[in-house]
């Protein structure tokens, strides 16, 4: 078991009145997009350019490599979707590759790109662990533009001469220091290998070291570096402890909890898949409406307990933290943390799936 890390790091009172205002100098107009692409982007109720697309677009649009630098939940996806479905529309026969760490990423990627690409005929398909590969294997054969998968079975179906990547000429790698903490550093490096080499690479973490950097060194071309690096979201959580004795107590406290009017959407973390099932079925027990996404539930059982919580019809999501990896889920009121993270890196990111898009949130994380 990992060492506990100090309750003190778990209080803070939230601060978001200290947050600056943020003045964007493009509009969505200013990228020469096309008229479709700009009714997509306004039918998905993006007004202004966020920072991180405010300053990267302009380089990944004109097809410079870009290395961003950018929090969970700041809109990095759309810089990177726009710039795909640009070039593609520039260059037909061209496709496009992009790898993310976790198979809910994927899927949300795979979703924005098909929002940003609607009445454009560019058809993005998703290759992950967890699903049917013969199925898998049939829409390789329907020739998407836009291949979105997690490592691992991108590999596969290359190495099974299935995935062509001849005239793969943007390769995007999202959240690439959560891929390389999971351990995929091989099968990335292989992958970007297998690319022709004129191409260009938009690689997005949230944190920059030696790993990173020899990714970055190693297969880009005099990247263009951009940091908007904030933790806003995390300002904007009132955070504080619960101290419970067992996991007795921990229920105990945790059914007080649930029952109060304003915990009206919780995601609960765990630190094992068993535990997490163990806490969905619990409280399933006493009369609350919950459920669990862990990485022994097939793929489609995941989408749907994920599309139930944000639609509402369960309010209490038990998640590992892998398997929380890439959810973005509006107006989450708590983070519960029932098990504590192994690392402070792992706690901000916990927390940053509540305060989202300036609304506060509470994360409570339970302690001896």
């Amino acid at each position: 078991m990992p060492k506990a890390l100090d309750p003190r790091m778990f209080v803070r009172a939230a601060m978001p009145e200290i947050q600056e205002e943020v003045i964007t100098q493009h509009t969505f107009e200013d990228y020469g997009l096309s008229e479709q692409i700009l009714r997509n982007v306004k039918a998905k109720g993006y007004v202004t350019p966020t920072p991180i697309q405010d300053q990267a677009l302009e380089a990944a649009l004109s097809g410079r490599d870009v290395l961003g630098l950018a929090d969970t939940g700041t809109g990095k996806t759309a810089v990177f979707a726009l710039a795909v479905i640009k070039k593609i529309i520039e260059n037909p026969n061209d496709t496009a590759l992009v790898v993310a760490p976790t198979r809910e990423l994927a899927v949300q990627i795979r979703d924005e790109i098909r929002s940003l690409s609607g009445g454009l005929q560019i058809y993005a398909s998703l290759f992950i662990g967890g699903s049917d590969i013969r199925r898998q294997l049939d829409e390789l054969r329907r020739r998407p533009n836009v291949y979105i998968g997690t490592p691992g079975r991108l590999r596969d179906l290359y190495n099974r001469r299935a995935l062509n990547l001849n005239n793969t000429r943007t390769v995007v790698l999202d959240e690439v220091d959560r891929m390389l903490d999971m351990g995929f550093i091989h099968e990335i490096t292989e992958l970007l290998s297998f690319l022709p080499e004129n191409h260009q690479t938009l690689l997005f973490s949230a944190t920059i070291d030696q790993k990173v950097e020899g990714i970055a060194f190693q297969f880009m071309n005099n990247p263009e570096k951009i940091s908007v690096k904030t933790n806003a979201g995390s300002l904007n959580v009132d955070q504080n402890i619960i101290r419970a004795s067992g996991k007795q107590g921990k229920y105990a406290v945790l059914n007080d909890l649930l029952s109060k009017e304003t915990f009206r959407k919780v995601l609960i973390f765990g630190r094992t898949k068993y535990g997490v099932e163990e806490i969905a079925i619990t409280l399933q027990k006493s009369g609350f409406n919950a459920d669990s996404i862990h990485g022994d539930k097939r793929q489609n059982q995941r989408e749907t307990v994920l599309r139930k919580f944000k639609e509402n019809q369960i309010h209490i999501l038990c998640a590992t933290d892998v398997a929380a990896r890439g959810i973005d889920v509006k107006d989450i009121t708590h983070v519960i943390n029932f098990d504590q993270p192994a690392t402070y890196e792992d706690y901000i990111h916990r927390i940053g799936r509540t305060g989202r898009a300036g609304k506060s949130g509470t994360a409570l994380t339970f302690v001896d």
